[in-house]
């Protein structure tokens, strides 16, 4: 087996068992046939006319199989797509894209401060996150040492991305410019999913780039970046305890009240 696979492997063992979604260009009876060959249901297929990527939501996986969809995963055969669990999760994630409807995939400068701005507010509270390229914008991903509440999870992500925006007042910067999503999110825990590290980007089929303080790793400095995140940079529970009274601290501070009050800021 792919040492990638073990990778992804404990990434992912707090997502929900045997679901994944798979992305790829590929359809018809024949395919959806040999793809469930080796196990497991079809709950849905979603079918693009642009050429994109079609995709495939599939239930009662066993281990095994899944292991076999992590090989195509990182052989670049499609992307594998896990979702969260229902009550409680080891990892969340922070999904910022750029809100323009054309010219999406630039790295915009209020992009660039967000995600740089949320990077240092993460690692001030004790957490290391994993930040890759997405095409829009960027994943941010942290990782936990036990599962978390997702309630508890969100309103931790909510007050974080709050406080990463709070310089754009100070350059006058539009915050409306890009687009946080929280994940898990406790009402589309089983409707949403996201790609593992190591796909590749539905419409400009560019891979996911861990993104550091330097820039961009290039694929094979990405995975090793990505096997030290798993092995060193895990958040304890007692220091995500701390992290939420602090961020919880920002959030009763003047300086934000009267970001929220004014109306430019609301949670």
């Amino acid at each position: 087996m792919d040492s990638r696979v073990s990778l992804l492997r404990a990434f992912a063992q707090g997502f929900a068992p045997g679901v994944a979604k798979v992305e790829t260009e590929r359809f018809g009876f024949a395919f959806l046939e040999q793809m469930l060959a080796g196990g497991g249901e079809l709950e849905y297929g979603e079918l693009t006319a642009t050429r994109l990527l079609h995709k495939y939501k599939l239930v009662n996986l066993p281990d095994r199989r899944m292991d076999e969809l992590l090989e195509a995963h990182v052989a670049k055969a499609w992307n594998v797509c896990r979702y969260f669990g229902a009550a409680a999760n080891d990892v969340f994630c922070f999904n910022l894209d750029n809100n323009h409807r054309s010219d999406n995939t630039r790295v915009i400068p209020e992009m660039d401060l967000a995600v740089r701005s949320l990077r240092n507010g993460l690692r001030e509270l004790g957490c290391e996150p994993l930040i890759l390229a997405s095409g829009r914008g960027f994943h941010v991903w942290g990782r936990l040492d036990q599962p978390v509440e997702n309630g508890r999870l969100y309103r931790f992500m909510l007050q974080a991305a709050v406080r990463a925006l709070l310089g754009f007042r100070e350059r006058g910067y539009d915050h409306h410019k890009i687009k946080f999503n929280f994940y898990p999110d406790v009402l589309v825990h089983d409707v949403v999913s996201l790609r593992l590290f190591g796909s590749d980007h539905a419409k400009n089929r560019v891979f996911s780039h861990v993104f550091t303080p330097e820039g961009l790793l290039d694929e094979s400095a990405s995975w090793t970046y990505f096997e030290d995140f798993l092995r060193t940079k895990t958040m304890t529970a007692a220091a995500f305890a701390a992290a939420c009274s602090e961020t919880w601290a920002l959030i009763a501070s003047s300086r934000l009240r009267a970001a929220m009050t004014s109306g430019w800021l609301s949670v």
